[in-house]
């Protein structure tokens, strides 16, 4: 695993140990980050969560590409280890936050984030449950785009979004949401 883009391009990242966690394979993260360049135009200084972050990989290329500050939210011990490496490593400091937690235990914020990275464990259907939850608590407005990565069969059941785009990737299918109208 390695950075795709940005002031950290081509730096390797650290994956967790163990079989509990699934990282993005970079193809499937360049698609990605190709999808939401094309509907952003820039990460700079935008406010980003990488949820079920894994080894923080998602989040931390959007802090390579401009991102002002990204909270990564993971809940297995061994991802906690390998997203702080991964910081360490990058000497990033000061524009993000670790939470060692469940994303469906997050609470209100005060405002709207502008990019949420979801990449749940396939076939839970976590992802849409976060999703909607997220609405209610405030994370996600008008001008939030959000990803959610699920497996090839998997159909987003998420009440609250409507889905913008969505794009088949080795095992992954990356699907981009806004919040309806």
């Amino acid at each position: 695993m390695r950075i795709i883009s940005g002031q950290w391009r081509g730096r390797k990242l650290v994956a967790p140990a163990g079989e509990t966690t699934r990282p993005t394979a970079d193809r499937t993260r360049e698609t990605l980050f190709s999808m939401l360049t094309s509907r952003l135009g820039s990460f700079e200084d935008l406010k980003v969560a990488d949820l079920f972050a894994g080894s923080g990989a998602l989040g931390l290329e959007a802090l390579s590409r401009g991102a002002g500050h990204c909270l990564f939210v993971e809940q297995d011990p061994a991802a906690i280890r390998a997203i702080r490496a991964n910081l360490a490593a990058l000497r990033v400091q000061g524009n993000t936050d670790v939470r060692a937690s469940s994303v469906l235990s997050l609470g209100p914020v005060k405002e709207p984030l502008d990019l949420i990275m979801l990449d749940p464990p396939y076939g839970t259907g976590a992802g849409a449950v976060a999703v909607d939850k997220l609405v209610r608590l405030g994370w996600i407005g008008e001008g939030t785009w959000i990803s959610l990565e699920t497996g090839l069969d998997e159909v987003p059941q998420v009440k609250t979004c409507e889905i913008e785009s969505e794009r088949k990737v080795g095992k992954a299918c990356l699907t981009l949401m806004r919040l309806k109208a």
